[in-house]
């Protein structure tokens, strides 16, 4: 059975840039090994036979066909924006 370890638990945390006091290193360390332990229990699933798959589900696209389309007028959408000029949308700008 696979464990984790204290400083594995810090270590990670240093690396995510979390501060954690002891307390919760040993919390975290109980927590992630409880989980670790769980997910080992696949291990005892016989997948004799099991072809891999990515999906449980039969997956298909159900998008529809991409084909242009006549917009809206430009009218409409100028009545919605707060600024606009010569046909154009104003916005702030983002660069200094």
């Amino acid at each position: 059975m696979s464990r984790i370890s204290m400083e594995q638990v810090k270590h990670v945390a240093h690396l995510a840039r979390l501060a954690i006091t002891e307390e919760e290193a040993k919390l975290f360390t109980e927590q992630l090994g409880d989980i670790i332990q769980f997910a080992e229990q696949l291990n005892e699933l016989d997948t004799e036979g099991v072809e891999p798959t990515s999906h449980v589900l039969d997956m298909k696209n159900v998008l529809r066909e991409d084909k242009p389309e006549k917009g809206l007028p430009v009218e409409d959408v100028l009545k919605n924006a707060p600024d606009h000029e010569d046909g154009q949308i104003r916005v702030p700008s983002v660069l200094e």
